[in-house]
């Protein structure tokens, strides 16, 4: 990204936020997607008609899986888990772990399996390892949209952890069934599933407890307030980089980072309360600004997405199946994951976790790495029906979820 589209992006973050404060009020991260892709529709029109295709070039250029997976994604996820309780993750170890493999695994098979069958009655040639790798690029909800958008209205307290706690931990697992899958389409050799697996996360979980224990002694006994910020920053992409090199899940590191930094510090840290609040300011700056150049650059790419051969009759079946899949996997991991928090019947719970099941930047950039795995056409039906997904979930889902909340609620409530 140069400086000149640096600045452009900026500005369009500044403009727009202004806009939505201002005039439309909608949720800060909705509102920069939505306003982004009616910009991204307003380019194609103008290229169309006065046949300027520079402005659509630059947009059709920004590379979101060079920018989350190669730049911003630890930060990101750090932020976000790092105001994770220990204590409440204690409490509901066994349901966050459920949701984040029992049901990310079964969401990838069964969207796998639905988007094959829907394939074989259109007549797209698509094989069934595809289909499955495509599943897996899908099934993971994205904790960058959760911890944003959920944040926003009153959720209990325990119910909220437990839609952050699924999205913050199954990235991990997603990309673990994402390399597992994709070697089968490539022929490649990557063992087994649980062996992928185990490598992504206990090496993440290993390499993230000893770079954040390490950097924590230094913090510690910092009292620099800037310098305890900037060991923040190397613990988390420190620990980032060494999976990346090592083929760990640097996402599933930097949750880890994240979550056992916060426990360290809240009980060993000396800080002073004003230098606390500097801290926990700096991140929540971070996290903002990442989260509102993710949201553009995904409004402006999905200019890609319209220039699609049959983009509507895929991205409804893309939509359908995920829903569906969604749907399948909560409703058997609900039936072991113990005690739902907060006095949710299952009925309920489905309800809610189906709905507030955002997808976001990560499943386009998986999207987007397997242009080299693939044909353009079987590559561009990946692409297209990932947008379709994320836009839906963000935009959509992420506009209703309050109203649905709500409609739950009530029947809690009378029953």
């Amino acid at each position: 990204m140069n400086i000149f589209m640096f600045v452009g992006m900026i500005a369009l973050i500044c403009v727009l936020g202004f806009f939505n404060e201002k005039v439309t009020k909608l949720t800060y991260e909705i509102a920069l997607m939505l306003f982004s892709i009616v910009i991204g529709i307003l380019l194609v029109v103008t290229t169309t008609l006065f046949k300027g295709a520079t402005v659509l070039e630059q947009a059709e250029m920004l590379d979101v899986e060079e920018f989350l997976l190669k730049g911003v994604l630890c930060f990101m996820l750090f932020a976000g888990s790092f105001r994770m309780a220990l204590s409440d993750f204690k409490k509901m170890a066994r349901q966050i772990t459920v949701l984040a493999f029992v049901c990310t695994l079964l969401g990838s098979i069964f969207y796998g399996l639905l988007f094959y069958g829907a394939a074989l009655l259109l007549g797209v040639k698509l094989s069934l390892p595809v289909c499955l790798m495509f599943g897996s690029i899908v099934a993971p909800t994205d904790p960058i949209a959760a911890t944003g958008i959920l944040s926003k209205f009153g959720l209990p307290k325990n119910i909220s952890f437990l839609i952050q706690g699924e999205s913050l931990f199954n990235d991990g697992v997603g990309v673990a069934l994402f390399v597992f899958f994709s070697s089968m389409v490539t022929s490649s050799e990557s063992g087994s599933f649980i062996g992928v697996m185990l490598k992504e996360v206990i090496g993440a979980v290993a390499v993230g407890a000893g770079v954040t224990v390490l950097c924590f002694l230094m913090f510690r006994y910092s009292k620099n307030k800037m310098l305890r910020i900037f060991i923040s920053l190397l613990a988390v992409s420190l620990s980032y980089a060494i999976c990346e090199k090592c083929h760990f899940s640097g996402a599933i590191a930097s949750v880890v980072c994240g979550i056992l930094f916060a426990a360290l510090r809240s009980r060993f840290s000396k800080e002073e309360p004003a230098d606390a609040e500097s801290f926990d300011n700096f991140w929540e700056t971070m996290d903002s600004l990442f989260n509102s150049f993710l949201y553009v650059m995904l409004g402006l790419s999905f200019v890609r997405v319209l220039q699609m051969e049959y983009v509507i009759i895929l991205s409804l079946i893309a939509i359908t199946a995920n829903f569906i899949a969604r749907v399948g996997s909560l409703s058997i991991s609900s039936l072991i994951m113990g005690k739902i928090p907060d006095g949710y019947n299952r009925l309920n719970f489905i309800k809610l976790f189906t709905w507030g099941g955002l997808r976001g930047g990560l499943s386009v950039a998986l999207a987007m790495s397997t242009k080299s795995m693939v044909s353009q056409d079987v590559y561009y039906i990946l692409l297209g029906g990932t947008y379709a997904i994320v836009f839906f979930t963000t935009v959509v889902q992420g506009l209703t979820l309050k109203p649905v909340y709500n409609r739950i609620s009530k029947s809690m409530q009378k029953s």
